[in-house]
């Protein structure tokens, strides 16, 4: 009798992939079929699997790894397999599936240009190599804590979102830090999806920005970060559901305005600015009590703040009127 076995990491599609998505799922397959995107087709998980590796081994940055670990941080479960990492992508810039590793790759990296800009004594453009190279970095072991309720552990290495900050020398009227991503819909299929509010943006308070748990990623697992995990830059915010670690950061903008983030603007009844891990507080169309492990069967509680309240809770002791945890 011929059995099929259902992978440890699966989730349903209709379960994980946001509504928006997925009505419209019907448009994006005839754009596929008139040959109007580029092919976002993967190739199943395998022993040889070979994935995106970011810079080149002997590129500029290639001396910066690995670095050395921040033993403040500790997980308490296994790292996630890096395969698994690697080809298990949200990343709606190439598509609305998980399998867009291959398709990502045809992000160019080199020349990669960042601007901090807005309410700062001065903006700042300069490529991210340049930017890297400024920074001390560090290796971290993270949880990661998706709203789909599934979830990763990964050795991320880079530095505090507050060098970043310190660097850009924001006035005091400066209460928000505003990321946006780039917008390439001739490298980028996703971003040919004329209904959705391109490019990402995501959003902190100045507070969150400067916390210690708050993180710009440029490596995974001792080497470059992989184009599909968000090269060159992305953010790292561990306490909040993953979307708000927004990918291939272009902009930093310093705003007196609340910005209103990707996902939002798309739905706000489910997905709002603050987006703090809480198992008891369920999404709209899911709950969030507990989490699939990404490479195990197995199904773990949900942490408040996704277990880094130590870090973070403070953050929000006044804050009683806000949807914190949407």
């Amino acid at each position: 009798m011929l059995v099929k076995t259902t992978p440890g990491w699966f989730l349903p599609e209709n379960e994980a992939t946001p509504e928006i998505i997925f009505w419209n799922r019907r448009d994006f397959s005839k754009r596929v079929a008139a040959g109007t995107l580029l092919g976002t087709t993967g190739i199943s998980l395998g022993k040889k699997l070979c994935v995106s590796t970011g810079y080149a081994a002997e590129g500029p940055l290639s001396n910066l790894f690995p670095a050395p670990t921040n033993d403040l941080y500790v997980l308490d479960r296994p790292l996630t397999p890096e395969r698994l990492v690697t080809t298990y992508n949200n990343f709606f810039e190439f598509g609305s599936h998980k399998n867009v590793w291959k398709s990502a790759m045809r992000l160019p990296l080199q020349p990669w240009q960042l601007r901090l800009d807005g309410l700062v004594e001065k903006p700042i453009t300069l490529s991210a190599d340049e930017l890297i190279q400024k920074m001390g970095l560090e290796e971290r072991l993270l949880r990661h804590r998706c709203v789909e309720a599934w979830s990763i552990a990964v050795p991320w290495t880079g530095f505090p979102l507050k060098s970043l900050v310190d660097m850009a020398r924001p006035l005091s009227g400066a209460k928000y830090l505003k990321m946006t991503g780039f917008d390439l819909p001739d490298i980028a299929p996703g971003q040919r999806q004329t209904w959705l509010p391109w490019p990402y943006v995501e959003g902190l308070t100045i507070n969150e920005a400067v916390n210690e748990m708050s993180m710009l990623v440029v490596g995974a697992y001792g080497k470059p970060l992989p184009h599909q995990n968000g090269a060159p830059l992305r953010l790292i915010v561990p306490w909040k559901y993953g979307f708000k670690s927004i990918k291939s950061i272009q902009q930093f903008t310093f705003t007196d305005e609340r910005p209103v983030n990707f996902w939002q603007e798309i739905a706000s009844k489910e997905y709002g600015f603050w987006a703090n891990v809480n198992p008891q507080i369920p999404h709209p169309r899911w709950s969030q009590s507990t989490e699939k492990m990404l490479g195990s069967n197995e199904r773990v509680p949900t942490q408040l703040y996704n277990g880094y309240g130590e870090f973070v809770a403070h953050l929000y002791a006044d804050l009683k009127n806000e949807s914190l945890y949407m």
